[in-house]
């Protein structure tokens, strides 16, 4: 069976999606998001078109709207890196405190799934849960486990 690499982050917002203070960022999602969905290796973004459970419109975190998501499906690590390093992405994630609170948890959580799975907000936040009680493990990882492990 061939796995796919999941993986979700997760950033606090310094303000509301509507406020200047993050202008920048929002106004290059549409870009970023694009560059990732031409990558070699890219299978899936949760983006509210092709998962009909979540409304892009309702906060994934309720009890804190500042708190995004962000949710994909690669072919394998390489192609993931490939994008988040080897691209413009770069750039915004090296400016990423302009925009986002340092959190004082882990934030990225990645995970294997067959090839054709595409999960869930929920599934990824439990998965991230998971991650935060028990660290590493085949289940749920963060970069520094998977590189060891493949």
């Amino acid at each position: 069976m061939t796995m796919h690499l999941a993986q979700m982050n997760v950033g606090r917002l310094l303000a509301p999606t509507d406020d200047p203070r993050v202008k920048p960022f929002m106004d290059a999602l549409d870009l970023i998001n694009g560059i990732g969905k031409r990558m070699p290796g890219f299978v899936w973004m949760l983006d509210g078109l092709n998962d009909p459970g979540y409304d892009p419109d309702t906060p994934a975190y309720p009890e804190d709207p500042l708190l995004v998501p962000n949710l994909t499906v690669w072919e394998d690590a390489e192609c993931l890196e490939r994008f988040v390093w080897g691209t413009v992405h770069r750039k915004f994630w090296e400016r990423r405190h302009e925009w986002f609170e340092v959190l004082d948890e882990m934030y990225l959580v990645m995970w294997w799934v067959p090839e054709g799975h595409r999960p869930t907000l929920e599934e990824a936040k439990a998965k991230l849960a998971k991650l935060r009680a028990d660290g590493d493990s085949d289940e749920a990882f963060g970069w520094d486990w998977l590189k060891a492990a493949v």
